[in-house]
């Protein structure tokens, strides 16, 4: 079974939460939008704490080492089988510094060629709204999930300022 985990960083604003997406790269990705976007995340062995891997495959997808606590997100299968652990980040990650790691395949297909691609090419903060349509299917819970630990912090502070 392969699994992957990863970090979903997010920001406060007035009364949204922000959070922070990627765009796989590569040719197979190069004209879709919505639907496409994910978590950064990663494959890691049985013998990796998902919140070590979680935080090596965002570094290496963004360029970036994130740090902070993590929150637990829970476990997810996706459409072709793979478990995605998610940890949710309160953060910020300026998105203009993003630095992807590279993978490489042959292309065009039956070509014999290989060529070098980022693993991520875009990474933008969404409103969760936006981030609904833009994330793809799987990983949709991921986002109901921090809403909701959002809005429990938010009635935990209100509840303490009374």
């Amino acid at each position: 079974m392969k699994k992957s985990a990863g970090i979903l960083m997010y920001r406060r604003m007035e009364n949204d939460v922000l959070v922070l997406l990627v765009h796989p790269g590569g040719p197979f990705w190069r004209n879709r939008d919505e639907g496409a976007w994910s978590i950064p995340k990663g494959e890691y062995l049985e013998d990796e704490p998902a919140e070590t891997a979680a935080r090596r495959e965002f570094a290496e997808e963004m360029g970036h080492i994130p740090e902070g606590t993590l929150q637990q997100l829970g476990e997810l299968r996706q459409k072709g089988g793979k478990h995605v652990t998610g940890f949710a980040l309160e953060g910020a990650f300026d998105t203009s510094s993003l630095r992807s790691n590279l993978f490489e395949i042959e292309w065009p297909p039956g070509s014999g060629r290989l060529q070098a691609f980022p693993e991520v090419d875009r990474a933008e903060w969404f409103g969760l709204s936006d981030a609904r349509r833009k994330i793809i299917d799987g990983q949709l819970p991921f986002l109901e999930r921090l809403e909701a630990l959002y809005l429990a912090t938010i009635q935990d502070t209100d509840t303490r300022a009374d």
